[in-house]
């Protein structure tokens, strides 16, 4: 019969092949979800054990069902078991269960920890403190540049900074915090040794191989599904004490973690932007929702105050430092740091439309505006 087991403690010891095969079989059972395996687990002890139990007394904890699938054999779970043992054999290559020392505690006492995480690089950095920095795929080339900047600043106190390994803000988070002291988390919502983006792979490397680490409970081969992203959006908001969200959209997958954040008792951070901008709206909402308004790094560590001591101030997400003075090229001051077409500025004033093109040129030449991908200009932070 099975016993009720209160939570086992976590141990800092070598697992062997037998007791990793165990967990890998457990995580791998069809039909069998982090919530299944964890009440196998309060029920029964470690996964020897559960594999150890006979069909009525695991049938009395899952059902009949998911009994059977435990115990039936199943070549197709035991290669990829196997291919799992021989991928953790390499250098810097992990897997970590709920007893693992180096499991995140904060997404341990979380509602919904995976069982089994795959890890490659520095899973000791799961020990530290995190804040997860999420946005749009599609950002503007000043979000982006926040984003950089932001996770630099706040890696610099010591902060891990999390995400998901996307395209746009996530890349941005990443790219700002690697090398620096706190390092950064690559959350992945496909196998860990299948990178998407497939353009990200080169910077997955660079997480690992650079103190961070990256990081799935998707199977190894697990290629991208809908399913794996709202999974790794749970991951990253376990992981940390706050999500920081620098651009969406109302239909952004960063609101999701942002939720799945608040639901954690974890505080949420949003970066207002133009009222104009669709990327804006998402934050917006947040805010309106109780999320705290950030415009710079000490907005965020003031709500954590262990990191405040040493933080340095970062550019107000509206503007450089020094922005409310006034700019001495009269186009400058005129866009104002939203983005702004040439029909826009000569309806501002700024001169025929001719003479607008190429005083941008010249300005985008020199640094000093990007070209968006719709054909409007932003001035640079």
């Amino acid at each position: 019969m099975p016993h009720t087991q209160t939570a086992r403690p976590r141990r800092a010891v070598s697992f062997p092949d037998t007791e990793r095969a165990a967990w890998l079989r457990l995580s791998l059972t069809r039909g069998i979800g982090p919530a299944a395996a964890r009440t196998l687990l309060a029920a029964f002890g470690p996964p020897e054990d559960v594999f150890a139990a006979n069909r009525s007394a695991l049938a009395q904890v899952v059902g009949a069902t998911a009994a059977a699938r435990l115990l039936a054999p199943d070549p197709e779970r035991e290669r990829a078991v196997e291919q799992a043992l021989e991928w953790a054999a390499r250098p810097g290559h992990r897997l970590l269960s709920l007893i693992d020392p180096d499991y995140s505690g904060p997404l341990l006492h979380t509602a919904d920890p995976p069982v089994l995480l795959y890890a490659r690089g520095a899973p000791e950095a799961l020990r530290r403190p995190c804040l997860a920095i999420v946005g749009s795929r599609t950002p503007t080339a000043g979000g982006a540049r926040t984003a950089t900047a932001f996770a630099r600043t706040l890696a610099d106190t010591g902060l891990v900074i999390a995400s998901g390994l996307a395209r746009g803000i996530d890349s941005a988070a990443h790219v700002g915090a690697l090398s620096r002291a706190g390092g950064t988390i690559a959350v992945l919502g496909t196998g860990v040794d299948a990178v998407y983006p497939p353009e990200n792979r080169s910077l997955a490397d660079a997480i690992a191989e650079g103190g961070g680490v990256v990081l799935s409970e998707m199977p190894l081969g697990s290629g991208p599904r809908k399913s794996g992203f709202p999974r790794r959006n749970r991951v990253i908001a376990g992981l940390s004490l706050g999500v920081l969200v620098v651009e969406a959209a109302l239909r952004s997958g960063s609101l999701i973690t942002a939720r799945l954040a608040a639901e954690a008792g974890r505080d949420v951070f949003a970066i207002p932007g133009s009222i104009h901008s669709p990327l804006s709206r998402g934050c917006h909402l947040l805010i309106k929702q109780g999320a705290r308004l950030v415009e710079c790094a000490q907005d965020v560590l003031s709500e954590l105050p262990q990191f405040a001591p040493g933080a340095g101030p970062l550019p107000r997400s509206g503007g450089p430092p020094g922005a409310a003075a006034p700019d001495p090229d009269p186009l400058l001051s005129l866009m104002g740091w939203d983005p702004q077409g040439i029909d826009s500025l000569v309806a501002l004033g700024a001169g025929d439309g001719r003479n607008i093109a190429a005083r941008l040129l010249e300005l985008e030449l020199t640094g000093r505006v990007d070209r968006l991908t719709d054909g409007r200009y932003q001035r640079r932070a």
